[in-house]
Formats: C-alpha cells, sequence, structure tokens
C-alpha cells in the first residue's frame, strides 16, 4: 500500500459547506503507555447526495494535518461520531486542537427509544436497514502498510455515518429532543486522555488509608512510574504494580536487600531499577505532606434508604418506557441513592438526573415524590401518579 495521501484541504472546506464532518479512528491501547492512533477515517457531503471519504495516517510523519485540525475546532461543523469519546481524546492529543460541536450517534439513539450502547452495526440495520460485513476489526492497525481489507473496513466505519446522524436528528425533531440529544453530547468536547497524577493516586488502592508520610513516597512513585512507562512507551503497571507500589510507600525500604522483601517487585525490575526506585522513595520522604481536602463523601446508606430508592427507580423508569428513552439516559443507581439520601437531609443532590432536561422530564417530580406531594399507584398493569 502506498502512504496514504488525503486532500485535507477538500475536505475541509466540503465539511465547512455541508456543515458536517464525520469521524471515525483505527487505534491499538495493548502493550503501550498510551493508545496509539493508527488511522482517521473521515466523510463529508458534497451537497449532492455523494460523499468524499479520506482516510488520514497518523504515523505518516510528513502529513500536514492543520486543515483538519481547523475544521474540528469550528463551531460551526458538526463533528458526527458513533460512541466517539475515545475518537475525539485521540484526535485531540494528536492534532493538538479542540473537537467542537460533537453529535454522537449512540448518545442520539438513545433518545429515540433504542439501548444507550447500541452498537453502529445495530443502527445501521435498525435505522437505515443497511447490513454491512466486518471483517477486520481485531487486526494489527499499527503495522504497515494497511491491507485493501483493512481500508475497506476503515471505510465502512464513515460511509453511512452522515446519513445514519440525519435520519437520527430528523427522529430527534419530530419528537421535540434534538436539542436534548446536543445537550447530552455537548461534554465529548471535553474528552481527553491525559493521565493526571492525583486521579492516578487516588485509585491506589487504600491510597487514602495510608499515613501521611506514606502518602507522600507513593505520590512520588506515582509520578516516577508514570514518567517511566511514557518514556519506554509501555503500560504503567509492567513497571510496577498498584499492590507492589502501594506497599513500598507504607514500608519505605532504604535498601536492595529491604526492597527484596516486598512481595510484588519484579526481580527483573530491581535489577534494572531498583536503585531508582530507591531514589524515588527517598524523594518522597523528603517532601512535606500536603495539605489537600479530603474529597466530598456522599451521605451514608441508610438501610432505610432502599425502598425509596425503589420507589424512585419505579417512576424514573416508568418515565423512561413512556417517553421511549433507554433508562440510562435519566439516572443511575447511585443518582437515585444520592438523590434519596440528600433528601432525607432537606437537601439536594448534586446528579445529573435533577439538571436540564432530565428534570424537565423526572427530576421535578421524583422530588415531589420524595416530598410526600404526589403518591404512585398501580392499575391495570400500568404505574400512575396521583397528586
Amino acid at each position: 500500500m502506498r502512504p496514504l495521501t488525503p486532500d485535507l484541504q477538500a475536505l475541509a472546506q466540503a465539511a465547512r459547506k455541508g456543515g458536517r464532518l464525520a469521524m471515525d479512528t483505527e487505534f491499538v491501547g495493548e502493550g503501550r503507555y498510551r493508545t496509539l492512533l493508527c488511522l482517521i477515517q473521515l466523510a463529508v457531503s458534497d451537497g449532492a447526495g455523494e460523499e468524499r471519504i479520506e482516510l488520514l495516517d497518523p504515523l505518516q510523519e510528513e502529513l500536514d494535518a492543520t486543515p483538519l485540525a481547523r475544521v474540528l475546532a469550528d463551531p460551526d461543523v458538526a463533528v458526527v461520531v458513533h460512541a466517539g469519546r475515545q475518537d475525539v481524546a485521540l484526535v485531540k492529543r494528536y492534532l493538538g486542537t479542540e473537537v467542537r460541536t460533537v453529535f454522537d450517534t449512540q448518545v442520539a439513539a438513545g433518545f429515540v427509544g433504542m439501548p444507550a450502547q447500541a452498537s453502529y452495526d445495530t443502527l445501521l440495520t435498525q435505522v437505515l436497514g443497511i447490513r454491512v460485513a466486518k471483517s477486520a476489526s481485531f487486526t494489527r492497525w499499527d503495522a504497515r502498510p494497511l491491507s485493501a481489507e483493512q481500508l475497506a473496513y476503515a471505510r465502512e466505519d464513515v460511509v453511512h455515518l452522515l446519513e445514519l446522524a440525519s435520519e437520527l436528528e430528523a427522529r430527534l425533531a419530530r419528537l421535540g429532543r434534538l436539542q436534548w440529544a446536543r445537550e447530552e453530547c455537548e461534554p465529548l468536547q471535553d474528552a481527553d486522555d491525559e493521565r493526571d497524577l492525583e486521579r492516578v493516586f487516588a485509585r491506589l488502592p487504600r491510597a487514602r488509608s495510608l499515613s501521611d508520610s506514606s502518602q507522600m513516597v507513593a505520590r512520588e512513585l506515582v509520578r516516577w512510574r508514570e514518567q517511566l512507562a511514557q518514556r519506554q512507551d509501555r503500560p504503567v503497571q509492567s513497571v510496577l504494580s498498584d499492590a507492589a507500589l502501594v506497599e513500598i510507600a507504607k514500608r519505605k525500604p532504604t535498601s536492595t536487600g529491604r526492597l527484596e522483601q516486598i512481595r510484588g517487585v519484579n526481580p527483573g525490575s530491581l535489577r534494572a531499577r531498583g536503585q531508582d526506585l530507591l531514589e524515588a522513595v527517598r524523594r518522597g520522604r523528603e517532601r512535606p505532606p500536603l495539605t489537600i481536602a479530603p474529597p466530598e463523601r456522599p451521605p451514608a446508606p441508610d438501610p432505610d434508604d432502599a425502598p425509596l430508592i425503589a420507589l424512585a427507580e419505579a417512576l424514573v423508569r416508568s418515565r423512561a418506557r413512556e417517553a421511549e428513552l433507554a433508562y440510562e439516559l435519566l439516572a443511575t443507581k447511585a443518582d437515585l441513592q444520592a438523590i434519596v439520601a440528600a433528601a432525607r437531609d432537606g437537601a439536594q443532590a448534586d446528579v445529573r438526573t435533577l439538571r436540564g432536561w432530565r428534570r424537565e422530564l423526572v427530576g421535578d417530580e421524583l422530588l415531589e415524590l420524595l416530598d410526600g406531594k404526589i403518591s404512585l399507584s398501580a392499575r391495570d398493569g400500568k404505574l400512575r401518579v396521583l397528586p
């Protein structure tokens, strides 16, 4: 296969003219520090019913992708994806750009009564009556040259994406839910795959139960592990597992002999990086403890909340069914637990069910139910709300 040479300038012009650009990606995440972006598939309409499809190879160092970066950041151009959080994050990092006005067909499908996690193939079949044959999804996208089969597979991921988006938008408009779907897609433009060290530390097993001095050692070990993994482009767990990291932070070894006694520390790692590990422990021991406010915790669960949570779920599921919405779009069990626990204390939980279109559809009614202003009744196999 010869190197891909997409005409990104022409594609960007067509995207601005049509106001839309379809995008998908292929990537490899196994055995790396960060997921490697291997291919970007793009599609635009020429306005006469014909589509222009371009494949962009991020592994071609000489490729100038500036026209694409600019059009993705253009708020007047809708970027159509399917289950596109990772696609957006990868492209943002590769191009060093923002991605604005994202429209995700998987998200949109949930607002027309389809499952919240519907696959692209499922939507093509159920919405457009199109079946596609997928045969190259688990191939080596980081190997070059790409085969004809891989290129055909990649094109199929965007060839019907704009048509699918148009049909979903039309259905949403008829239902009066197009703005709801757009609102739900807005957070996707903030997707990224940057690794925040404080979040990595917080996810360590029993991290908050460590002493102040051990927490500082753990933070330094997290920093050391991330830098080494990034430098060598390898998974962080292959450098040092979470369990071993926490145990080292607790024991704070000062010699190779003491380090060897800690379970989970790979002997090969000791030979190659033992001194570096001990140096990281030393730096952590010398760092002054941080003054960090403990994370806000939700109200403690109360056994008496369980019936109220079940009652709240019944109302939400009933409203979701009536509206032909995927239930998962309205609330999670954690959302309902937080709402019930906060209501018990005379407060209001800061959860998505009580914001925006969700509050309009069921949130206010849910609060009235918990406040005793309305009640539920079952009749003829249906749930009814009584004043």
